[in-house]
Parts: C-alpha cells; sequence; structure tokens
C-alpha cells in the first residue's frame, strides 16, 4: 500500500535520523581511538625503563596518571603456515598441538597426558556497567587482541603416544564447565578451578573422558563483575591444602573496597573437607604458583595507569597472612593515591616482592625449572614465566617467555629469554604466550590462546646447535 505524503516525510526523517545517528556513533569511535592514539605519543616508555624495572630491585619511576588508559595492543593475526616463535640458543621448538580454542592453562598428568583449559572470560554484565564508556574502549581493545572470543568451557585431554613430540590423541576430557583454568591432580581426584567454583572429578591412569560430572568443592568469588575472572591451583606437595589463586575486581579499587571482599588473594582449602580461608591478601592478580621445595611462589600483574614503566608485575614467595600492598600501596610501601580512603596501617605491613618483571608484560605462567632439561643457562632451580604481553605500553613489553634464574633458594640476576617472536615486524601478534607446563619426557610446553597453538622447547640434538636469536633484555 502506497504511503501518504506525510507518512513518506515521516520515514525519511527517521532514516536521516538513524544515519545521524550511526554517523555520530562512528565519530566518537575515531575520536576516541585518536586520543588513544594521542595518550600513546605522550607517554611513551624506554628500553631503558623496561630494563630497569626487572630483578630484584627495580627503578620505580614517579607514577604519570591519564583520565583514559593508554592503548598500544598488538593486534591478532596467528601464525602463517610452517612459523614458529623463536626459541633460546641451543634449544629448538616444535608444535605439540594446533587448532585450539583459545588454549590458556595446561597441567601434565603422571602417565605423560596434556589437559589444556580452552577457556575465556565467562560473562559479565556488571563490569560492563561499572567501567561504561572506559569498558567499551576495553573491549574493543581485546576484541584485536583476539581475547573476544567466546570460551569453550572445556578441557581437552592431549596425548603422545608415540613420543615424537606430537599429540596425535585428542579427547574432550569435559565439557560444560564455567570458564575452567587452574588444574591439579590429587590420588584420584582432579580438581579445577572454575571462575566461580572449585570442583572435582574422578580420574583415572590413561582416561580419554572424564566418567562423572564435577561436583562442587567450594565456591570462589566470582559474580557478574568478575574483572579478574582467572582462577590458578595448585595442590601443597603433601597433598591436604589446595591453594586457589584470586584477582581482583577492579585495577585500582575504583568500585569501592566492598567489592573486593575475597579477592586480590590466594585462598586455602581443606581438601577433604572444602573449607576455606585467605592464605595471602594484597595481590592485585595473582595467576601462575608453583612449588619450591616447601615454599610457594606466584606471579602478578600489578595495576595500570600509573604510567609506561610503572608498576613492575612480579614473582613473589608467598607468606602465610602475608599483605603485599594492594590497593593502598604497591611494591612494599609505595603508596598509591588513588586509593581511599588511604590505609597506613596496612600500608606499613605492606611486604616488598621478591622479583620485578617488568611493568604491564601480564606474566601468567609460572612454572618450576625441576625436570626440565632444555640445556646450558637453564638450571633446574630457577623458574619459566608466561609474559602474556601488554595492551597500554610503548614499546610494547612481555610478549614472550622467560627464565628467571634462582641462586640460594632467591631469583637472582637478569631474565634470560626462552621464546620470543611472537610479535611480527609489523606490531601485529602472531601468538601470545600464557600457561606453562615441563612435560614427562622433559620439555617445556607453552600455551598460546593467540595461536591457539601448544608450543614445545626442547633441548637441540647434539650437534644440531638449535635455532638462535640474539640475547635480548625486555621489552
Amino acid at each position: 500500500m502506497n504511503q501518504s505524503p506525510l507518512a513518506q516525510d515521516r520515514s525519511s526523517s527517521r532514516r536521516r535520523q538513524a544515519r545521524c545517528v550511526a554517523a555520530g556513533a562512528v565519530l566518537t569511535r575515531l575520536a576516541v581511538y585518536s586520543l588513544a592514539l594521542l595518550l600513546v605519543a605522550c607517554s611513551r616508555g624506554t628500553v631503558e625503563g623496561a630494563a630497569a624495572s626487572f630483578g630484584p630491585s627495580p627503578h620505580l619511576p614517579r607514577p604519570v596518571q591519564w583520565r583514559l588508559p593508554v592503548v598500544n595492543i598488538a593486534p591478532a593475526v596467528g601464525w602463517s603456515q610452517g612459523a614458529t616463535p623463536t626459541p633460546a640458543p641451543g634449544t629448538v621448538v616444535s608444535a605439540f598441538a594446533d587448532g585450539l580454542a583459545h588454549p590458556r592453562w595446561l597441567y601434565v598428568l603422571p602417565n605423560g597426558d596434556v589437559l589444556v583449559a580452552e577457556t575465556n572470560a565467562p560473562e559479565r554484565p556488571l563490569r560492563q556497567a561499572l567501567l561504561g564508556f572506559k569498558g567499551w574502549i576495553m573491549a574493543q581493545v581485546m576484541r584485536r587482541a583476539g581475547a573476544g572470543v567466546p570460551s569453550a568451557d572445556r578441557i581437552s585431554l592431549l596425548r603422545d603416544a608415540d613420543g615424537d613430540g606430537v599429540a596425535e590423541i585428542r579427547s574432550m576430557f569435559i565439557e560444560g564447565q564455567d570458564s575452567p583454568f587452574g588444574m591439579a591432580l590429587v590420588g584420584d581426584d582432579l580438581y579445577i578451578a572454575n571462575s566461580s567454583a572449585l570442583v572435582r572429578i574422578t580420574y583415572v591412569t590413561g582416561d580419554l573422558r572424564a566418567r562423572a560430572p564435577a561436583t562442587l568443592v567450594s565456591p570462589l568469588p566470582g559474580g557478574p563483575l568478575n574483572h579478574h575472572w582467572t582462577k590458578g591451583l595448585v595442590a601443597a606437595p603433601d597433598g591436604t591444602t589446595l591453594y586457589v589463586s584470586v584477582g581482583s575486581n577492579s585495577n585500582a579499587a575504583e568500585h569501592g573496597i566492598a567489592y573486593e571482599d575475597g579477592r586480590a588473594a590466594i585462598w586455602a582449602f581443606d581438601r577433604l573437607g572444602g573449607t576455606g580461608r585467605v592464605f595471602a591478601s594484597g595481590l592485585r592478580n595473582p595467576v601462575g604458583m608453583a612449588w619450591r621445595g616447601p615454599v610457594l611462589w606466584c606471579v602478578v600483574n600489578e595495576r595500570d595507569e600509573l604510567g609506561p614503566d610503572l608498576v613492575p608485575d612480579y614473582l613473589t614467595a608467598v607468606r602465610d597472612g602475608g599483605f603485599y600492598g594492594w590497593p593502598y600501596s604497591y611494591y612494599g610501601s609505595h603508596v598509591d593515591a588513588r586509593v581511599e580512603p588511604a590505609r597506613p596501617d596496612l600500608v606499613a605491613t605492606a611486604i616488598k616482592p621478591d622479583y620485578a618483571l617488568g611493568a604491564h608484560t601480564a606474566s601468567l605462567g609460572l612454572v618450576s625449572a625441576a625436570g626440565s632439561r632444555l640445556g646450558a643457562g637453564f638450571s633446574e632451580e630457577g623458574m619459566f614465566i608466561g609474559q602474556h604481553g601488554s595492551w597500554n605500553r610503548t614499546p610494547r613489553s612481555g610478549y614472550k617467555v622467560i627464565f628467571v634464574p634462582f641462586a640460594s633458594d632467591r631469583p637472582s640476576g637478569a631474565p634470560v629469554d626462552v621464546l620470543v617472536g611472537f610479535v611480527n615486524a609489523a606490531g601485529e601478534a602472531r601468538g601470545r604466550p600464557v600457561g606453562l607446563a615441563v612435560d614427562t619426557r622433559h620439555g617445556l610446553l607453552v600455551a598460546d590462546d593467540v595461536g591457539n597453538v601448544i608450543w614445545r622447547v626442547t633441548a637441540a640434538p647434539p650437534g644440531s646447535g638449535g635455532q638462535r636469536f640474539p640475547t635480548s633484555m625486555p621489552p
């Protein structure tokens, strides 16, 4: 039926309004990206500044604050056919498994099978509402970085039955989880740290698939905000206690301290009873944890928006009852003036971390080098760390796997690059390393959640020399 002239005018007006709204949205986006680029240009870090933010006594410059976060992500492009990261001198790298769905975390079973958590962030409606326009910017950035894919919510099992360094058997071990991450086997019980609950399933050696659904051990801090959703998990050496790392609900308590109840902490759970307590607190985003003898160590992502060379992520031993500063201070007693009300009483007790890992490197993966055999320069006394890479620093930092040497049971000396080349010459991310594990054949496994690959680093065969790259300090 034909419209009247008045109806046609109204329809035309609505179309013009819609075009104006769409054009306005495009201009707003352009303005946001222009401002982000301006902030990058005005707040450059330096190679020297990056190097100074590593080690037992990092240099901490004056804080620099901006109303919007600096954005300098490496856009995700993935690996071209046959391309690999570049391994350290005397080592080689190969793909243990590929074609995965955002592999984030690894766990090696006693029989050599490898569990991989194919996972990503859960739905977090309150986070988007609280962050508002800033959250919209961050969401666009994360999509460009390859982190915007939906979570597969499963754990897959990989088996290298013939010992050639490639997993020829792949099985969906358990599905229907809630953004699963950390895993730990104690006896016949396999524990999984989902984004909001610690669960358990029965495991029998050689199983390709879980025999029954998971059962609840204990809820974990989660909810509709759940800003740092990943939950790391390790069992005590005697198997009696499970330790779960829980990140903060904010960058620096900007939503109020009430949202941080039970967060920014490592929890200790009685394995059989399921009761839990805060083991250590003031850890903004602890993720990877590992044992060296009787001491629990963890890597922690520190706060943003204080400048390109501040605040360094860190590796530290974790003391029972220890407080590590967040949100009131960083690196011991350095007060964060943004946080109100101040807590000088807590700042006075803040423990200085053991070893800085560079500002904004997003150090996530951690594994003891015990059991690995990568050759000279990689003593079993040290630790390997997966640095996922910065999104808010120029020049970029992280995007590599490093080795931190130890002496007298403490981290000592400069870090050593193990695996680099995740960012190409055009500044694009071919991959981003996350979780690490040492397999039963002494190789180092690296989960790459942008490349959707698990890489395997081993000592080069005698006489081959391995692949080589110039030794480098961060970034």
